[in-house]
């Protein structure tokens, strides 16, 4: 099996050109193995780029642990960048992931990726949630350099108030310069990444209805820096969503 490797501001995916669907996608613990960073190629998750009759191609994405996962920002402007290098399309491309339609703009280094619109925020007094395609909280905290993301990362991702499936959580602290740094605990992953599409995305969004924040909204992360355009709504919330940021090729390989 030939796969690449790709990262969008540290977020790193396992890329497989899967167009003739011969990759065995029911096999979690292939998937996991795959994924491992010490017995595998290593990946915070698994992405298959697959023939669609009606878009450019379909992308199907699995978490670290195997299991088939919901959107996953990072991994979507990745898949674009894979897209682009095996020449499906030139500057602009339409696909299909399980969260439904996106497009997305390949300009240099930077990808685009139109995110699926935002309907509801909803808020109670320690934090926000709302569904970027993936499930989000976003909490504000004070100091988020010395945050226990992973402890109190965990305690929320596996809380009653989440059952059965779980959330992402995100942590957030907005810098001097209006831009937002954002660490985030992953489920699936079960750990912090360096950085989380869809949850910057909800950061972005949350800061917006709380504050004002106006787009486009930088965005500061472990593994790099990101943007997040937006309209907002009356009507229907919030739209035009665009993820903005690198994704590149790290290196190829043989499994």
């Amino acid at each position: 099996m030939n796969f690449s490797k790709y990262q969008g501001t540290g977020n790193d995916f396992v890329m497989i050109d899967d167009r003739d669907e011969t990759f065995p996608r029911y096999d979690q613990a292939l998937i996991a193995r795959l994924c491992d960073r010490r017995f595998g190629i290593g990946a915070d998750g698994l992405i298959l780029l697959q023939n669609h009759p009606d878009f450019d191609f379909r992308m199907v994405y699995f978490n670290a642990d195997g299991a088939e996962g919901s959107m996953c920002g990072n991994g979507g402007r990745c898949i674009v960048r894979f897209a682009h290098d095996l020449g499906l399309f030139t500057s602009h491309t339409r696909f299909m992931a399980v969260d439904g339609e996106h497009e997305a703009t390949v300009a240099d280094d930077q990808i685009a990726l139109r995110m699926s619109n935002v309907l509801q925020i909803d808020t109670s007094p320690d934090y926000s949630f709302t569904n970027t395609g993936s499930p989000h909280v976003v909490m504000f905290v004070d100091d988020l350099a010395n945050c226990d993301v992973v402890g109190i990362g965990q305690q929320i991702r596996y809380s009653d108030a989440f059952a059965p499936t779980g959330t992402n959580v995100n942590f957030v602290q907005p810098d001097a310069d209006g831009t937002l740094f954002v660490r985030t605990y992953e489920r699936g992953v079960e750990d912090e990444t360096y950085s989380c599409g869809t949850g910057v995305t909800a950061a972005a969004l949350v800061a917006n209805r709380q504050s004002g924040t106006p787009s486009p909204i930088p965005i500061r992360t472990l593994g790099g820096n990101l943007s997040v355009s937006f309209n907002a709504s009356q009507t229907v919330g919030y739209e035009q969503i665009d993820l903005i940021g690198p994704a590149e090729r790290v290196f190829e390989g043989h499994w």
